[in-house]
Formats: C-alpha cells, structure tokens, sequence
C-alpha cells in the first residue's frame, strides 16, 4: 500500500508558509495553487489497488452513517480525476428511498443550483465537461458530500480554486449537512483559511468519518443538527471499562 510518507515528500508549495506569508492574500493564492496541484498529481498516479481499497473503505463509512434516509435529499457529485466515485452509494440511497441531486452551474461565478438525479437521468456535459441532469427539478439538499484536493484538521476544504462550493453553502445559509470526502494522502496541517471560505461539518477518509472542529454551525453562529448523518463512533454503546490485570 502507497503510504502518505512515501507519496508526499516535501516540496515547493506545501511547506509551511511563514506568519508574515500567511497574512498575504497573494502568497495564500500561490501556496493554494501549488498545493492543489501537487496533491492532484499524486491522487492521479495512486496504483488502482490503493484506490479502489481506500474507496471502498470510504463507501463503507458514509454507507453506516446515514440515517432516516426515506426523508433525505443528498448533493453529490459526478467523480472528476479520480475522485472517490460515490456513485454506487447513491445508487443504494435511492434504493432506499432517499432522493439525490447533482450540482449545476447555472451562472458563472454563481452558487450551484442542484438539480434531481435518478440512473435513467439524461445528461449533458457542463462546466469542465462534468455531467449534469438535464429537465429535471431543482432541490435543495439536506446533506452535500464534496470532493477534497486537499483538508486540514480544522475541516477547511482545498478544493479546485473556483469557489462554488463555499458560495453554495453560504447561499444556503449553511443549511445542508456538509460532508468533505477524500483520501488520507490530500490531509494538510492547514489550508490557511481566508474569510470567504466555509468549514465543513465532517471530513471522510478511509480511516473514518469525524465531525469538523470549525464545522458544525449555521450561518447566524447556532450549532447545526443533522438528523441525517451520525458517525459510528457516537451511536455505538458505551463499554465497559477495562478490568485491572490481576
């Protein structure tokens, strides 16, 4: 198995920048920039095993957190450069009764509008050539699972420079559950935040699902509920502590 040492040496881009880089909007952009790409280029030369392991094992932690799935609207995404493919997990969801959505850009430079997605769903090609469902109804989603380039510990996404994302969410009033998806190898010790981006409210690698430290809140600053989405850890019961070798 590739480990993250071993594809992720130091380099130009993604050392640490100085305190006096990081107050620089500029220096910010040009860290961002290489980074995003230094990341993308190793998830695109991942060996196949690695990828559809690390897949896999992301499927299975997102697959054991949604609940009430019956009354659930999930945003997804189309996979894109070997982005984990999410695909088959919807399929099941919609299987289960849950309704699923794809994001469209409408305006440029505009928050996505999220349209109903079904398998027999026609597409058409969009931005970057990205699929997207064609006559279908737009809605709004309780939960939006977002491809990472590249995550810090805080859940501060490194996405492709665009910013639809995080327009999205704050046009939503940070409504929907927000749920960031990748692999282990795009994990940064800081994104270096800047005032338009948005946190997410759990990060998914195929070590597990967790809550975001920064996430977690709605636009006014009140702690966001999600009926939809629990991780593992906190449904699980309570074990017994220990006993003490004898």
């Amino acid at each position: 198995m590739t480990t993250f040492s071993e594809i992720l040496p130091p380099r130009a881009g993604m050392l640490p920048l100085t305190h006096g880089e990081q107050a620089n909007v500029d220096s910010v952009k040009r860290w961002r920039k290489a980074t995003r790409q230094a990341l993308l280029a190793h998830r695109l030369a991942l060996a196949d095993a690695d990828h559809a392991a690390w897949s896999a094992a992301i499927e299975r932690h997102l697959a054991r957190a949604f609940h009430e799935i019956e009354a659930m609207t999930i945003g997804f995404y189309w996979p894109h450069q070997r982005e984990f493919d999410a695909r088959p997990l919807i399929g099941d969801l919609l299987a289960k009764g849950a309704t699923c959505a794809l994001p469209v850009v409408a305006v440029p430079k505009s928050p996505l509008l999220f349209r109903e997605w079904r398998v027999e769903t026609s597409l058409e090609a969009g931005l970057y050539g990205i699929p997207i469902p064609v006559g279908t109804r737009e809605v709004v989603p309780d939960v939006v699972l977002a491809p990472l380039n590249g995550f810090d510990a805080l859940g501060y996404r490194l996405g492709y420079g665009s910013g639809y994302f995080d327009r999205t969410l704050a046009a939503l009033g940070n409504r929907p559950t927000s749920v960031g998806i990748g692999f282990e190898i795009a994990r940064l010790e800081s994104i270096y935040p800047q005032p338009h981006d948005v946190p997410l409210d759990f990060i998914v690698t195929e070590r597990g699902l967790c809550r975001s430290p920064a996430g977690g809140r709605l636009i006014n600053g009140s702690a966001k509920a999600s009926r939809h989405l629990v991780p593992e850890s906190e449904r699980a019961p309570n074990r017994s502590p220990k006993r003490a070798a004898s």
